[in-house]
């Protein structure tokens, strides 16, 4: 029987002893829960708690809640509590149950694919609350209601029992409190960080909305949990802001408007500053599209053609001797997009980009509006914009010269390849992979040690550039990053985008970066990281960027030798060696460098597929981690001091 069919079969079931069946939809969960939320690592067991609060928001953008709380409980479970109406209990009609039950417990039901319940809705995906209840050890629904409170619990997706009436209560809203089952997820324990950074997310996209968090694994000097909360009361204004809080802004106040063209909603919001960098977020019923879409499409096109069309007229491109292109007017742009819609079509199941063809032409009409507007009001600001563009056209010109070397021959042996390459025998780039190694020494070593059928090495000499603070034209003549393009077999440039990367080539499935375990090692990893960031993005949102981690000691009693990765692992080692005798005879070393091992221990450690561990480079949170890159690497201090000063508890110093 098919899923569809199992479901048809499910709705014409009462709740007695012969319902077992509707439990049928959510096993195909348990037993293909990648299918659903995207993996069982960290991105899958977040997405939990982003299923439940998209519930809560639906609320909000209909109209009836204003309040969203999250708890991450001492046990690693989370609940979620909002102001809301609650989910419905009286019986449902065609399930003969309550419709709390049903929306617990069977997929592609709720209230929003009603259109008189919810005109939009960011969980059109169809799997929602139930997904959560499917892959959930234990969850218990409790909801606030006509003067009274309801609830009922669940395990691994069925109720334990009907929903019943427990008291009375002042209050409306939904509570669901829930903990993952680990037996399917691989990591169980919830960032405070990552659900915070998501909360904060929300509350600009969704002004007026407070949202916050609470962690009770974690307290304060005082005894109180950790604790944050969210409000915006200008949306995307106030996100631009804060993306840009590390840059030098060209322009005091964001460009922004709010309102409705065709029936679409669109809030679009953007300010320029003095970097190089190019940083549009987009999302569609909060949904951050990373791919982009129709929205995109349309804000890009009215951009470009409004900022041209005013530049023309002043007369400020009269001594320009080439032409415009729509790169220059975004770079040093920040700008964020969001669109309501009521049915979203989205490319593909990762729902990351948008396919509806009348959104192009709402975006695109509202974004011409607004800067139309704000050119012929704020002349002063249009002259610094239009200035921003032409030395951006003017570098990116000098940059197509660098560029095309980076395809041509000046790092390159007789091979066509980098002289410094060891490359590997195997020519399957899904079985191939590099490691980019900090320094000569280490290089030689990794070349030693390495399986030369799969493993290619690329030795990088000191700190590559830092590109947050480069002109483009200075990426693409430095030595090292033309060695890296080359050796992946990638260029910058295609057709449609003279700034996408074209994977068409590309050399190697895993790209290791692999640095000493030291303050400058991670200097190094994370300039090679911006880097990859900033020009090399699609490699990292494929899944192909991986940082090694070498171990930090290796601990020795006699003959025996065990490494460990962190001061935990060494102290625990040095316990279990203990045990057989007095702690004398037990020595440790530091490893600073990877030059500190010989190629046998490089391999066993660091290198060997069935021992090593690599860290697989994620963008969890696209806004986030554009702002923690400009923050970190570029020109603003106090921000940069004010992050290392919060997070210096957790760094390895070298003394």
């Amino acid at each position: 029987m098919s899923e569809e069919n199992k479901e048809i079969k499910i709705k014409e079931l009462n709740y007695d002893a012969a319902s077992i069946q509707v439990l049928e939809g959510l096993e195909a969960v348990r037993k293909r829960p990648a299918m659903y939320i995207g993996d069982i690592g960290m991105k899958g067991l977040h997405h939990l708690v982003y299923e439940v609060i998209d519930n809560s928001i639906d609320e909000s953008m209909a109209g009836h809640c204003d309040t969203i709380n999250v708890t991450i409980n001492e046990n690693n479970s989370v609940t979620v509590l909002d102001n809301g109406r609650g989910i419905p209990v009286d019986i449902h009609e065609k399930e003969g149950r309550s419709a709390l039950e049903v929306v617990m417990t069977v997929l592609h039901a709720g209230g929003k694919f009603n259109k008189d319940s919810y005109k939009v809705s960011g969980g059109l995906h169809g799997v929602g609350v139930s997904c959560v209840n499917a892959l959930s050890i234990e969850l218990k629904a409790t909801v606030y209601r006509d003067g009274k409170t309801y609830e009922q619990e669940y395990s691994k997706g069925a109720p334990l029992y009907p929903v019943r009436e427990i008291g009375t209560s002042d209050k409306t809203g939904t509570e669901i409190t829930f903990l993952p089952d680990n037996s399917i997820f691989i990591v169980s324990d919830y960032s405070y960080d990552v659900l915070s950074n998501r909360l904060r997310e929300l509350s600009f996209l969704n002004k007026g909305v407070t949202l916050t968090i609470t962690d009770k694994r974690d307290f304060d000097e005082n005894g109180e949990p950790k604790f944050e909360s969210f409000h915006s009361e200008e949306g995307l204004k106030e996100f631009v802001q804060y993306l840009d809080d590390t840059r030098e802004k060209l322009i005091d106040e964001p460009i922004y408007m709010d309102g409705e063209k065709s029936g679409t909603p669109v809030e679009v919001a953007m300010q320029y500053n003095s970097s190089f960098a190019e940083n549009l977020q987009s999302y569609v019923n909060n949904i951050n599209t990373i791919e982009g879409g129709t929205h995109l499409a349309g804000f890009r096109r009215a951009l470009t053609r409004t900022l041209k069309s005013y530049a023309d007229k002043s007369g400020m491109l009269s001594k320009l001797k080439f032409e415009i292109s729509g790169d220059d007017f975004r770079e040093g742009l920040t700008a964020v997009i969001s669109v309501k819609v009521q049915e979203p079509q989205f490319e593909g199941q990762t729902k990351t980009k948008l396919g509806n063809s009348e959104v192009a032409g709402a975006v695109d009409q509202a974004v011409s509006e607004m800067l139309n507007y704000y050119l012929d009001e704020h002349p002063r600001e249009a002259k610094t914009i239009v200035n921003k563009v032409i030395l951006a056209a003017t570098a990116r010109h000098a940059a197509r010269k660098a560029r095309e070397l980076v395809q041509r021959k000046s790092v390159l042996s007789s091979t066509g390849l980098p002289g410094k390459l060891s490359d590997c025998s195997e020519r399957n780039p899904e079985l191939a992979e590099i490691y980019l190694v900090e320094g000569d020494s280490a290089g030689g070593t990794a070349k030693q040690g390495r399986d030369r059928k799969f493993q290619a090495i690329l030795p990088l000499r000191g700190k590559i550039l830092n590109v947050e603070k480069a002109m483009p034209h200075k990426i693409f003549e430095n030595e090292e990053i033309k060695t890296i393009f080359t050796a992946l077999g990638v260029h910058i440039g295609t057709a449609e985008d003279s700034k996408a990367l074209n994977l068409e080539k590309l050399r190697y499935h895993k790209v290791i970066i692999m640095t000493d375990a030291d303050v400058d090692g991670s200097h190094i990893a994370t300039l090679i990281l911006t880097f990859f960031f900033r020009y090399m993005r699609e490699l990292i949102e494929k899944g192909c960027v991986y940082i090694a981690t070498p171990p930090l000691f290796l601990v020795k009693k006699g003959k025996e030798e065990v490494y460990a990765w962190t001061d935990e692992e060494r102290k625990g080692i040095i316990v279990e060696m203990s045990k057989n005798g007095k702690e004398t005879g037990i020595h440790f070393q530091r490893y600073k460098g990877l030059g500190e091992m010989n190629a046998e221990q490089l391999w066993d450690t660091t290198m060997d597929p069935a021992f090593r561990k690599l860290r697989q480079v994620d963008i969890v949170n696209a806004a986030e981690a554009n702002r923690t890159f400009s923050m970190l690497m570029g020109d603003e201090v106090p921000p940069r001091r004010e992050f290392i000063e919060k997070n210096a508890k957790y760094a390895n110093i070298d003394v």
